[in-house]
């Protein structure tokens, strides 16, 4: 991997490797390796593009009363709850949500999150989403909207100049478990989804989900002046992290 970075003098590549479905713990696990490997100069910028089994996860601002029902009704559920690194409150992840895990260097988080959030605006503008930043009220507005529903939620952690983390697009997802917290720390929040915003008469499922991934994979490439290069996770030497996983942990 020596030769990640390539020539100083081309466009920095973005390595994009879509994973699949992988529970929450292991693609922290993962992000923390290639972290590892950013920090040392042995791989380029990468994002990796996922979606997690239900879990809620409780950034570093996160309040025990945000988790407002009990430990015994999400487990009924099936919903896992764990605490993370990332800035921000809790919120959800499930099935038809894009997750996006950028591992960067970064130079300023302010500037890497409204670079973020604009990417995610500009793959919301080519489906016909007409949606915005809301940075100016406040941490808690950090993210994407719609009018005043939340469409996709950003969080991040930087570690000797390398982000991880990143941001959830809510596409087909089931946006019900949202409102059995207080989602984002703000009482009241409305979530909502692309098949929501786009009057969906059918659930648009995997496709729509794919189409989607590629369409942000190349906003976020074009937002922070990268050449997309998609690669798979033998690539990224990440076969043996996954073959760890059960089966389903991977379906693709």
């Amino acid at each position: 991997m020596s030769d990640a970075l390539g020539p100083p003098d081309q466009t920095p590549d973005l390595w994009v490797c879509h994973l699949g479905t992988i529970p929450y713990v292991q693609a922290t696990a993962l992000q923390e390796r290639i972290r590892a490997l950013r920090q040392a100069g042995e791989v380029p910028d990468t994002l990796l593009l996922l979606e997690h089994p239900p879990v809620y996860t409780r950034g570093r601002r996160s309040r025990e009363e945000e988790l407002s029902r009990g430990d015994s009704f999400y487990e009924d559920r099936g919903i896992e709850v764990h605490a993370t690194d990332r800035g921000g409150r809790i919120t959800y992840h499930g099935p038809g949500q894009l997750v996006g895990y950028p591992i960067m260097a970064i130079a300023s988080i302010h500037g890497y999150l409204r670079t973020m959030e604009s990417a995610i605006v500009t793959a919301l503008a080519g489906v016909g989403i007409e949606a915005r930043s809301r940075c100016h009220e406040g941490p808690d507005y950090t993210g994407v909207w719609v009018e005043d529903r939340k469409i996709a939620s950003i969080g991040v952690h930087v570690a000797r100049g390398i982000a991880t983390h990143g941001f959830a697009v809510n596409v087909d997802n089931d946006l019900e478990p949202f409102s059995w917290v207080i989602a984002c720390g703000l009482p009241g929040t409305h979530m909502t989804s692309l098949a929501e915003e786009l009057s969906l008469d059918e659930r648009p499922g995997e496709s729509e989900l794919a189409c989607f991934r590629e369409r942000i994979a190349a906003s976020f490439a074009g937002a922070f002046a990268r050449r997309m290069r998609p690669i798979s996770p033998l690539e990224l030497g990440l076969e043996h992290s996954l073959a760890a996983a059960p089966p389903e942990a991977i379906a693709r």
